[in-house]
């Protein structure tokens, strides 16, 4: 459904009525709205693959590893996610058959997720998907998607994510 009006902008009006920083309040609006949709529109390109996104991540973390394995802790930093949500991840993939976990050969306490080769060939054609699909930002071209990415960047670093 498609609303006539930009339920956005009309939230802000109202906002400004009220209350200050209406700026600051439409673009984190219109930012979260963002994040929605695109997230939506990835799991649906990855959901015939059997993955969300988030389990895409996870996967590609391994491709990137230099042995194909990491440690769970190490994933969890990596993704910026709780450790339960990477067990959670993890726990999925292997039932999948596109990781398996293992002890850590230095340190018995932490547990390894190691790609498999499934887990690889399909990384390859959910990654086909995605690059087709624009990663879901096809209305903006490469001059917006680099500028949208280093408007973004200031934030991230002041909230410590770097």
């Amino acid at each position: 459904m498609t609303l006539p009006f930009d339920p956005i902008d009309e939230a802000a009006r109202q906002w400004g009525t009220r209350w200050s920083r209406v700026p600051a309040m439409h673009a984190v609006t219109s930012l979260m709205r963002v994040q929605q949709l695109v997230i939506g529109r990835l799991d649906a390109i990855l959901k015939p693959h059997g993955l969300t996104f988030a389990r895409y991540e996870a996967l590609v973390l391994l491709v990137f590893s230099s042995r194909g394995s990491l440690p769970l802790g190490k994933m969890g930093e990596r993704l910026q996610v709780h450790p339960t949500s990477v067990t959670s991840i993890v726990r999925r993939l292997e039932a999948a058959g596109l990781v398996t976990r293992q002890a850590h050969p230095d340190d018995g306490r932490a547990v390894l997720a190691e790609i498999t080769d499934d887990g690889r060939a399909l990384v390859e054609a959910a990654t086909r998907d995605l690059v087709a699909a624009d990663f879901a930002l096809a209305a903006l071209d490469d001059e917006d998607l680099q500028a949208l990415s280093a408007l973004l960047t200031p934030v991230r670093k002041a909230a410590g994510d770097f």
